[in-house]
C-alpha cells in the first residue's frame, strides 16, 4: 500500500535525483546541471571528498579539483545537497576515511546527511551484507559467484576499513536497495526506516532505477511519469549523470524532452535528506520488522536477477 503524502506546497508528487560520481565529467557538469536547475530540480549530489591516493577503481571528479569544488559550492548554494559516496575512489582504511570525513566538514560546512556506497572494501552494509535473510545472502551469493561475499567491511568492527561508528555519529540517511518502479514510495513504503540490526545506519532509504542514461530514460518514460504524478508518490532516482546524459556537448535528447515534460507536472523537487525528513515528520519514525524487510530484499532480488539493477 502506498503511503498518502501530502506534499509541501501543494504539489502533488515529489521527484528527485541522486547522483554518484562515477564517469563524471567535466561536460556533465557543464551541461546537465545547469539544465536541472533551470528546469527547478533540486538533488543531491555525491563526491567522493579526496582525491585517488593509490590506484583509482573508477573514473571521475573528486573534491581534490579546484573547479570541481567551486562547481559543488555554487550548486549548494543554490539548494542542491552534497552527499558522501565513501572516501575515495579507491579502497580506504580508517585514517583516510576519517580525513575524507573531515575534509567534507571543511569545504561544506557540515558532515554529509546522506550516504551512497561506492564498491570500496570500506563500503559499509554491502555486497551480501545488504541482505537480512540468510537464504536471500545466499542468493545474492549465487548470482554474484560469491565472489564479493566477503569483500565489503565497512560496518566490521576490527577490519581496516571499518568506519560504521563514524557513520552513526555523522551521517543520517544511507541509500540502499534499488528498484525498476519509479514510484519509490511505492517500491518501498517504510522509507526512512531504521533496522536493528544495522546499528551503524541511522536511517535507510531507497532509489529507482537509472544508473546511465538508457535506463533513466525508461524509467522516467511518460507513461511512468503519468502514473507517477497519478499516485501522488515519490521518485528519487538513482543514477550516474556522467554516463552517456552528454554526448559532444549536446544533451541527450530523450533525456532532455523527458526531464522537460516531468517538469511542467511541478512536482515537488527537493534532496535527498529534506525529501526524507519530511517524510518522517508525515509518518513519524519507522522500525523495519525482519518480514518487512525481507519481503523488500526478495522483490529487489527479483528484478536484480531479470533487469540487473543496483
Amino acid at each position: 500500500m502506498i503511503p498518502k503524502i501530502e506534499w509541501p506546497e501543494g504539489k502533488r508528487f515529489a521527484f528527485t535525483v541522486f547522483d554518484d560520481p562515477d564517469g563524471d565529467t567535466v561536460a556533465s557538469r557543464k551541461w546537465v546541471y545547469p539544465f536541472l536547475a533551470d528546469l527547478g530540480f533540486r538533488t543531491s549530489i555525491a563526491v567522493w571528498p579526496i582525491g585517488p591516493l593509490r590506484q583509482r577503481n573508477s573514473s571521475g571528479e573528486t573534491c581534490a579539483d579546484k573547479d570541481y569544488r567551486e562547481h559543488l559550492l555554487h550548486m549548494q548554494d543554490i539548494g542542491f545537497e552534497i552527499s558522501y559516496h565513501n572516501a575515495a575512489p579507491h579502497d580506504c582504511v580508517r585514517a583516510e576515511i576519517i580525513q575524507s570525513l573531515d575534509v567534507f566538514r571543511d569545504i561544506f560546512g557540515a558532515y554529509p546527511r546522506s550516504v551512497a556506497n561506492h564498491y570500496n572494501a570500506d563500503a559499509l552494509y554491502w555486497g551480501a551484507a545488504r541482505l537480512h535473510s540468510p537464504a536471500c545472502r545466499a542468493l545474492y551469493n549465487l548470482m554474484t559467484f560469491g565472489g564479493k561475499k566477503s569483500r565489503f567491511s565497512g560496518h566490521v568492527e576490527g577490519s581496516p576499513h571499518f568506519w560504521g561508528d563514524l557513520c552513526r555519529d555523522r551521517t543520517q540517511y544511507f541509500r540502499n536497495l534499488v528498484f525498476r518502479e519509479i514510484n519509490t514510495l511505492k517500491a518501498c513504503p517504510y522509507q526512512p526506516y531504521t533496522s536493528v540490526d544495522r546499528p551503524y545506519v541511522h536511517e535507510w532509504f531507497s532509489a529507482s532505477e537509472g544508473t546511465d542514461c538508457r535506463s533513466f530514460v525508461k524509467t522516467i518514460s511518460e507513461v511512468n511519469q503519468d502514473r507517477l504524478e497519478e499516485e501522488g508518490g515519490m521518485s528519487i532516482m538513482y543514477t550516474h549523470l556522467g554516463k552517456g546524459f552528454v554526448t559532444d556537448g549536446k544533451l541527450d535528447p530523450e533525456f532532455r524532452r523527458l526531464m522537460t515534460r516531468i517538469s511542467k507536472k511541478n512536482p515537488w523537487s527537493a534532496p535527498v535528506s529534506p525529501l526524507m525528513d519530511h517524510l518522517k515528520a508525515k509518518k513519524g519514525p519507522f522500525t523495519i520488522s525482519y518480514d518487512e524487510i525481507t519481503r523488500l530484499e526478495w522483490k529487489w532480488l527479483a528484478v536484480k536477477a531479470f533487469h540487473g539493477t543496483s
